[in-house]
């Protein structure tokens, strides 16, 4: 049996258990390699997010008060069902978001894994005890902040909401989910049908496509005291700003710009095959992708070669028809960005080695050489398949040069001496390393976070970081006598 009907395609919201169409504009579902339209969906309001949000808040009170093994018995059906419907959702995945097939079955799988993971959480301690100096029984216990406001991005749209979607539920919270409009249904309308066909009561998630005036709904009603934001640090920081004004917490995942440094000793052709992985999967669409090559005098000239190379033999087209190793981009303006970061950046010493063009919204995998700290291709996040590579001499260059960098996400570093490489690594602020990987990693049950521009810390993945990120902490103490006090 089919997951997705005709009617959830076309009307998108989900809100109290049920299909309706949103109170917002009509707009086209294009699946961006060919771009048809497979559907057509009604956007959600500032007034809907209202109605929603006054729902979740009286939905969630009982959920919370449920026994645990109820609540884990609806995170593990939902994960058995992520794996039945598996075909059925990649396969929207690849149209409407431009997956190649395999990075489309790694989000349902991963999907599967954050219920599993997260079915695991009603059952843990939820508080401990901890001394006084009184006569008194003293612990923290841990409750449900309440309702979970979680806005997902376009590029990985499955992973990214269910990341959050799922732990806060399994801790006996609402949901509010604003999935981006272009990707709203394998980022929303999918996590709508499953988690109703595991039995999640009716109001705990609403699920809301919208643009920024939804968003901001989200974000600032009184009824949603945590917000759980993936996407860009500019949107990220207006997300912070708000949520601050309204003495919220905000947890942040944003951009990154990482680096694969490639020390002296390395083998070329493993730091070739991290490299292109790590800049060309998925695109480039990926915040953890690796934007910045450091990479040693030695074998920079070497690596440059073999790396265009195979830049010019990986095929680009309809990932839903063709063999191919990259799909689409998800939009012409995604597409103009990354052109206009590329052609930015050529002159001088910096030419480009491989790509460096397009067909519609598929961009070849590019190689730009000769890149410097100053180049723009280097400086910024790309958020598409772009290889900028830069050579060092010395390890303190290569610190230096991955260190300037406003993001703090993700860093891989390629050497024989595993050892010299957790030491460099040491010297490098980010939220996450790899030694002897690329930057695209992510497993459920690892926490995952940046710093600086990348966010606000590790707060995804993992016990005790979701507990923490969707619970809040009370001291309670319990005296067997009442005390007594002077006055």
């Amino acid at each position: 049996m089919a997951l997705l009907d005709e009617a959830h395609r076309n009307e998108l919201i989900f809100t109290d258990g049920a299909w309706r169409a949103g109170s917002g504009e009509t707009i086209d579902v294009i699946e961006p390699a060919t771009g048809d339209t497979l559907g057509q969906l009604a956007l959600a309001t500032p007034g809907d997010v209202a109605a929603a949000a006054r729902s979740a808040a009286v939905a969630q009170r009982e959920w919370a008060a449920r026994p645990h093994v109820e609540r884990a018995a609806v995170l593990r059906r939902a994960a058995g069902l992520w794996a039945e419907h598996a075909e059925e959702i990649a396969w929207w995945n690849v149209r409407e978001v431009g997956a190649v097939p395999g990075m489309a079955a790694f989000a349902v799988h991963t999907a599967e894994q954050e219920c599993w993971e997260a079915s695991s959480l009603p059952g843990r301690p939820y508080g401990e005890l901890i001394p006084s100096g009184e006569p008194r029984l003293s612990m923290t216990r841990r409750y449900p902040v309440g309702v979970v406001g979680v806005i997902a991005p376009f590029n990985v749209p499955i992973i990214l909401a269910i990341r959050s979607v799922a732990p806060a539920l399994a801790l006996g919270n609402a949901v509010l989910l604003k999935p981006d409009p272009r990707t709203a249904v394998t980022g929303g309308v999918v996590l709508a049908a499953l988690f109703r066909e595991a039995g999640l009561p009716d109001g705990l998630l609403q699920v809301l496509p919208g643009g920024r005036d939804v968003g901001e709904a989200v974000v600032t009603d009184p009824r949603v005291p945590v917000i759980s934001f993936t996407g860009s640090t500019p949107a990220g920081r207006r997300v912070g700003e708000l949520a601050g004004s309204h003495l919220k917490r905000a947890h942040l995942e944003l951009g990154g710009n990482s680096a694969l440094v490639v020390l002296s000793d390395a083998d070329v052709d493993t730091a070739v095959n991290l490299a292109a992985w790590g800049s060309w999967f998925h695109q480039g669409q990926i915040c953890m992708t690796t934007g910045r090559h450091l990479v040693h005098e030695s074998l920079y000239d070497d690596f440059v070669e073999r790396l265009a190379d195979k830049a010019a033999k990986l095929p680009v087209g309809d990932p839903a028809r063709d063999q191919v190793a990259l799909g689409p981009v998800i939009d012409a303006g995604q597409r103009d960005k990354i052109h206009g970061l590329v052609t930015s950046s050529v002159g001088g010493d910096v030419r480009v080695a491989a790509g460096g063009d397009y067909d519609r919204l598929f961009y070849r995998p590019t190689v730009l050489a000769g890149v410097t700290a100053s180049t723009p291709a280097f400086t910024e996040e790309i958020f598409g398949p772009v290889a900028p590579v830069a050579r060092f001499g010395t390890l303190d260059e290569a610190v230096a040069l991955a260190g300037d960098s406003e993001y703090g996400l993700s860093l891989g570093i390629v050497t024989r001496d595993a050892m010299r490489g957790v030491e460099l690594a040491d010297r490098i602020p980010t939220g996450i390393a790899h030694i002897n990987d690329q930057t695209v990693n992510d497993e459920a049950n690892a926490p995952f976070g940046g710093i600086g521009g990348s966010g606000t810390g590790s707060r995804f993945g993992g016990a005790q970081a979701n507990i923490e990120a969707f619970t809040e902490t009370r001291w309670i103490t319990v005296r067997s006598q009442a005390a007594t006090y002077p006055f």
